[in-house]
């Protein structure tokens, strides 16, 4: 006689509709390119081909999903039929969404440049391979709605990162990455850590499930000191004060177009995680935190723009201006208001689309015979003034000034922090903004207006008409004008994206469809602020 087994409560048992499977192309479609590029490595031809093909399914995933979470709200997908808390769950909502598909856009024009940057060499020996992998952990971190899976995720870009840092194996390139490796397997090993004293306490690493327990354990849970090490390890990992003196010191070192990637993507994932950990899931222990944020992000925004313009060096000028867009970003964190949270958003989103238009910009400068060195460049206003008006556009964009996309997450900041009376961290955004424009005015002023000093000859680089860097550069200044000239579509998505954070319900709603959370069983519901809409 067969027994029946009722395995509804534990796993799923109906069909799932194949639009939810549009949750799992960022993940699955990099890796699987990434496997096939490595099958054909010895056929460098096909790598740039494959990856853009990969990335641009990836990209057109990902326009579904923002869609989807526009006239759906988030929604989730749990692996191998488990439910949760059991199964790994990814999940879709506004924040996740878009930081993936402005790293996806990021990505998709740095292989393309890869086509003029990376020789066969390099593209046999996995440039490709490496860029479609860590975009799977990008991806994957971004979405998944696992604290664990997050520290995979983290694992596997960072895996990818070395593999690219080192390509070429020149002795300033193995320099770079051991300095980027150790830092970043310290902070790897304090998230650990804290998520093993999460898994401890909660017994799940769900993240919806953590946000519906968290009020219950609050009394009994080490949950400062979980919130404390979670905030040392992704502000490492953000290269934020006082440890952030890593980055200008590798991201200097590897091609041009790998320094984009990086300059562009990385930082801002260490960025979401204290968004995704502290606000959404511990924020008692960030107002806890608040002043000590604060304090951080006004030292990381002068400490980056004061390394910025002790630079000669281009390429680590840029890197400790990446340094201080952490700092703007960490200040809509200390706020915790929903103008300070949209603020970080739109930075961040603009943050990837400036700051890796900036490190091509200078590969594109290289390429005309220019050099990194501030001594030893000039001249290029007169035989590009196309591309000096585009550098003029960009560094418009990395002060905060009109008519580019750096202006508005500046002003939300900064109204969020007058508004709460903290004027000290809008004089920061502001100090900083002004020391921005002095460091890449200095640039331009270098770079472009003056003529080639006297006993100087142009750089060693093969002078060449720019076209494919034009084409690139004009790719990513359509989203930063258009954010600049009209900023209400991506300020209304930022502000989603911030009500999620202080608002997790949809989110837990999301990953627990049958247990539509009372406005009072899930944290992180605070009466917003009249005027910070």
């Amino acid at each position: 006689m067969e027994s029946y087994v009722d395995i509804s409560e534990a796993m799923v048992v109906e069909p799932i509709g194949l639009i939810d499977w549009l949750i799992v192309m960022p993940v699955a479609v990099p890796i699987i390119f990434g496997a096939l590029l490595l099958i054909f490595r010895k056929a460098p031809q096909t790598q740039a081909i494959g990856a853009v093909i990969g990335l641009s399914l990836v990209f057109a995933a990902e326009i579904g999903l923002l869609l989807r979470v526009i006239n759906e709200g988030p929604f989730s997908l749990t692996m191998g039929r488990w439910l949760p808390p059991f199964g790994i769950s990814l999940v879709a909502d506004f924040l996740g969404v878009m930081l993936a598909l402005t790293a996806t856009l990021v990505a998709l024009v740095c292989a393309l440049y890869g086509v003029r940057d990376i020789d066969a060499s390099g593209r046999r020996y996995g440039f490709y391979t490496f860029l479609l992998l860590m975009m799977a952990g990008v991806g994957g971190a971004f979405l998944t709605g696992d604290v664990f899976n997050l520290y995979v995720w983290f694992e596997v870009f960072l895996i990818s990162a070395f593999g690219l840092i080192v390509l070429g194996s020149e002795a300033r390139q193995l320099d770079g990455a051991v300095k980027y490796a150790v830092l970043n397997l310290i902070a790897t090993t304090l998230f650990l850590i804290g998520t093993g004293l999460l898994y401890g306490s909660f017994g799940t690493l769900n993240m919806a499930d953590i946000a519906r327990k968290a009020p219950e354990l609050r009394d009994t849970a080490p949950l400062a000191t979980i919130s404390v090490i979670y905030f040392i390890a992704f502000g490492m990992k953000a290269a934020a004060f006082p440890l952030h003196s890593w980055l200008p010191a590798s991201y200097h070192t590897p091609r041009i177009v790998v320094a984009a990637l990086f300059g562009g993507i990385l930082t801002k994932v260490g960025v979401y995680a204290l968004l995704r950990t502290l606000m959404m899931l511990f924020p008692p222990e960030r107002d806890m935190l608040s002043d000590l944020i604060g304090f951080v992000a006004v030292a990381t925004m002068m400490f980056g723009v004061i390394g910025a313009l002790a630079q000669s060096d281009i390429r680590r000028l840029l890197g400790w201006i990446v340094v201080s867009g952490i700092g703007v970003m960490l200040a809509g964190l200390a706020l915790g208001s929903a103008t300070g949270l949209s603020g970080t958003v739109l930075y961040a989103i603009h943050s990837m689309l400036v700051m890796t238009a900036l490190y091509l910009l200078a590969g594109i400068m290289r390429g005309l015979g220019s050099s990194y060195s501030l001594h030893q460049s000039g001249g290029l206003y007169r035989s590009h003034p196309a591309l000096a008006a585009v550098a003029l556009i960009l560094v418009l964009a990395v002060a905060g000034l009109p008519p580019a996309s750096g202006l508005w997450p500046k002003v939300l900041l900064v109204k969020a922090s007058l508004d709460a009376g903290v004027w000290w961290l809008a004089l920061g955004i502001l100090a900083s903004g002004f020391l921005t424009t002095l460091a890449l005015g200095r640039v331009f002023a270098l770079a472009f207006w003056r003529d080639l000093p006297e006993g100087t000859r142009p750089g060693d680089a093969p002078v060449r008409q720019p076209m494919t860097g034009y084409a690139l550069l004009g790719v990513l200044l359509i989203p930063i004008l258009g954010i600049g000239i009209y900023p209400e579509p991506i300020i209304q998505l930022a502000d989603m994206a911030a009500e999620g954070l202080l608002a997790p319900s949809g989110f837990v709603e999301a990953v627990f469809p049958e247990e539509a959370a009372a406005p009072d069983a899930v944290q992180g519901e605070p009466e917003i602020e009249e005027g910070t809409e």
